[in-house]
């Protein structure tokens, strides 16, 4: 009698054993999927504003845009058609806000799951973003208001056409060979892909292994 009874503790143990151990796999896996989503959900964002970016800056515009722009009081017809042509890019970024808004809200998510200095990408993208509404903003109010208008001396008018092209650069796309906004939001989206794409390799792997261990036919 004591050794069936050693034998069905010794089973009861096995089998509390085999439970825990069950369900330390099942947590492993729902963290792990939960990683895995995010970091894919996080990915496919960045890409989204990649091409939110370039609707943006796309160098041709029809009649309408711009034209949501309160004018002020006193503009001239040439100031309204410059300001309206700078504002074609903001009217441009309210009708892909919510893409950027995703990002902002998951931001935080990310870096409390894989840490503070994954930060850099998302910085980087707001950065690249506020640059171009920048540009936009001081060509309509600054350098095409000043263009023909102002006098200027040769060394003046040189550098005014300098950084004019330079905030035009950014403005559109395809603007100079060496794109800069392209190049930065390409920089943002591999920086992420280094943290995403072990995340989602690494997971993937640990989840399916576990999955067939936990459901491997004995």
């Amino acid at each position: 009698m004591e050794i069936v009874q050693i034998l069905q503790s010794v089973s009861v143990i096995f089998a509390c054993l085999s439970i825990v151990l069950g369900v330390d796999a099942w947590r492993r896996e729902y963290v792990g999927k939960r990683k895995i989503e995010l970091a894919e959900d996080v990915l496919t964002l960045f890409y989204q504003a990649r091409d939110a970016v370039r609707r943006i800056r796309r160098p041709w515009s029809n009649s309408s845009e711009g034209q949501n722009r309160k004018p002020t009081e006193h503009e001239t017809p040439e100031e309204k058609n410059t300001l309206d042509r700078a504002y074609v890019a903001f009217e441009r970024f309210e009708k892909e806000r919510e893409i950027f808004t995703k990002i902002d809200v998951l931001r935080y998510r990310f870096m409390a799951r894989f840490g503070q200095n994954t930060s850099k990408p998302f910085d980087d993208l707001r950065a690249t973003v506020n640059d171009i509404l920048f540009s936009a903003e001081i060509l309509g109010t600054h350098y095409w208001q000043r263009q023909g208008r102002v006098k200027m001396t040769p060394e003046e008018f040189q550098n005014h056409l300098k950084e004019m092209h330079e905030h035009e650069a950014n403005f559109w796309e395809g603007f100079s060979k060496e794109d800069p906004i392209k190049k930065r939001l390409e920089e943002a989206i591999k920086d992420l892909e280094k943290i995403c794409r072990p995340i989602i390799e690494e997971q993937s792997g640990v989840a399916s292994f576990l999955v067939k261990k936990l459901f491997k036919k004995k």
